[in-house]
């Protein structure tokens, strides 16, 4: 039997995962050798890859904080600028640099201040660099295939046609790492929705940036590689900006649902109230409490639990309108603002969350399932309600829920 570490969590993936995971370490592998020996490396290669991997390294150094501090809100939009270094490679030089890039790039995200970083097991961090030297190695074949290196390098004058492979080798890029990080999070979990594997419009407009930046600095290094350090300044304020953006985001919303936090939540309601007084509009709030919460954590634990939380939340989101605020109260109770609603409306959307989150079936972590989930929800109208401030409003639709709990839960009280 062949030895392996029994202490990496690899091993507690599904079988597909696990399978999935170590076909693409062996593919990276295979790759990278057969590409090595069809295109051997030089000494102004490596000269090349020397200035690109300094300059990198300075980067990240200088980013090292801003990028853990936006690595830690999974739920922002994240950027760590791998793939601007990671294209200027591609482009400029062959498998074997590019592969070494990928290696110093990940050793120094891993390995910060000289010792290993625990928030990044092992089998991670090698399939990360696997899938990126996949990625890495497509765009490679498509400027190799075409010549394209061979003229940048040569200093030979530049066309549209140039562009046009240039923008390939960065769809390359990013087709294969999105793929190769879809098809692995589709082997270890079913998220709520399909598409949501592929990463938020947010997300991917990011990366465009990164990529095109990569091709930028591929054309001026090609020219000179003292080009390259310049990138450097533009590179650490993009990550200053992203984490900005980040703390403002995080200052408004829950850390565990992405929802708005009760705070923001309330702000909005104050803001629609005072339009519905002023412009003789009407509006209701939805106070909504998972029914039997407790149990979940108590039978499942409280991973599970924020499974369900965070579930909901998708639940929610796809349920109101566009426009309605959705905002979490704490623990297992949440709040949606829908502003200019009758009282059919208003119901509608309130007996739509409630069917909605009957279709609910979370994995419980011990191979069974977490289903038969549902919620009650009080409904409170304005001008209707005899209260017409945000906390009487509040009060009025939390009657409304204590009363749906108490009336059997899993039902909407007006």
């Amino acid at each position: 039997m062949v030895a392996r570490p029994r202490g990496w969590k690899l091993w507690a993936l599904p079988r597909p995962a696990i399978g999935f995971i170590l076909l693409v370490e062996v593919l990276a592998v295979v790759v990278v050798v057969l590409a090595s020996v069809r295109d051997p490396t030089t000494g102004d290669d490596w000269m090349l890859f020397g200035v690109l991997a300094l300059t990198a390294a300075v980067h990240l150094q200088l980013s090292h904080t801003i990028e853990r501090a936006g690595r830690d809100r999974p739920r922002s939009p994240y950027v760590d600028l791998f793939s601007v270094w990671l294209l200027a490679g591609a482009v400029l030089l062959p498998a074997l640099p590019v592969t070494v890039l990928v290696l110093s790039l990940y050793a120094h995200r891993w390995l910060p201040a000289g010792r290993a970083d625990e928030s990044r097991p092992p089998h991670r961090m090698i399939f990360n660099i696997s899938m990126m030297t996949l990625a890495s190695m497509a765009a490679i074949g498509v400027v190799q295939a075409s010549g394209l290196r061979e003229r940048l390098l040569a200093g030979a004058a530049l066309g549209l046609r140039d562009v046009v492979l240039l923008a390939l080798a960065m769809v390359a890029l990013w087709t294969v790492n999105t793929v190769l990080v879809a098809a692995v999070i589709l082997s270890t979990s079913r998220p709520p929705r399909f598409w949501s594997v592929i990463g938020s419009g947010q997300d991917n407009l990011l990366e465009a940036g990164q990529l095109a930046l990569g091709g930028f600095v591929g054309l001026a290094m090609a020219a000179w590689p003292g080009f390259a350090p310049l990138m450097i300044v533009p590179a650490v304020a993009l990550h200053r900006t992203v984490l900005l953006n980040q703390l403002q985001e995080a200052a408004k919303t829950d850390d565990k649902t992405g929802l708005l936090n009760a705070s923001t939540w309330q702000q909005h309601v104050v803001d629609e109230l005072e339009r519905a007084r002023q412009r003789g509009l009407t509006l209701a709030l939805l106070m909504i409490d998972l029914d039997l919460f407790s149990e979940i954590n108590n039978k499942h634990g409280h991973l599970a639990g924020d499974a369900v939380l965070r579930r909901f939340a998708d639940v929610l989101a796809k349920s109101v309108r566009r426009g309605d605020s959705v905002g979490r109260f704490g623990g297992d109770e949440f709040a949606v603002l829908l502003p200019e609603v009758d009282r059919a409306e208003a119901l509608v959307v309130a007996e739509r969350i409630r069917a909605h989150m009957h279709e609910v079936r979370l994995p419980d972590g011990d191979g069974g399932w977490i289903s038969g989930l549902s919620v009650s929800i009080g409904v409170a109208l304005y001008p209707a309600a005899a209260q017409d401030t945000v906390n009487g409003l509040l009060s009025t639709a939390d009657t409304a829920l204590y009363a749906a709990k108490h009336g059997g839960r899993d039902r909407v009280h007006l």
